[in-house]
């Protein structure tokens, strides 16, 4: 079965199971693989359009990926430590491990992020610098020349 095929029995599954029970099921089955569901997948399921669909998107990213599925949690991982997201980071960092990631392999990712969210900081920074500061405001008060770039 390739991978439209299996979308559409999981759509057919979807609709001759209802909305609420297949994201009561779909949260049992993560909860069970990962011994807890994410706080915004509890809220999503409040409302099961919301979550099925977020799932459904997820899956069909996922699943149809060239990375191989340890890389994708730690790719999430990563960008989850780099938008300072706690959550994100534990979740995606205890997926990656159960896909086979290493202590050493996460850690790595760890320092990947924090190197590329420095440089991001620093890239915006001088930037913002670059547009505001085109005139060298404390050398126009002090008669200092700027220096010429």
């Amino acid at each position: 079965m390739n991978d439209l095929e299996e979308f559409e029995l999981t759509l057919q599954e979807i609709v001759s199971r209802g909305g609420g029970e297949t994201a009561d099921a779909w949260m049992r089955d993560i909860e069970a693989e990962y011994g807890r569901a994410p706080l915004i997948f509890k809220r999503m399921a409040e409302r099961p359009e919301v979550l099925i669909s977020h799932l459904l998107y997820k899956t069909a990213v996922t699943k149809t990926s060239a990375i191989d599925p340890k890389y994708i949690e730690l790719i999430s991982m990563a960008v989850g430590a780099a938008l300072r997201c706690p959550h994100c980071t534990s979740y995606h960092m205890q997926a990656a491990a159960k896909k086979g990631a290493s202590r050493e392999e996460i850690l790595e990712v760890i320092l990947i992020a924090g190197m590329i969210s420095n440089s991001s900081v620093l890239a915006n920074a001088y930037r913002i610098f670059d547009e505001k500061m085109a005139r060298c405001i404390p050398c126009d008060s002090t008669g200092i020349e700027k220096p010429k770039t």
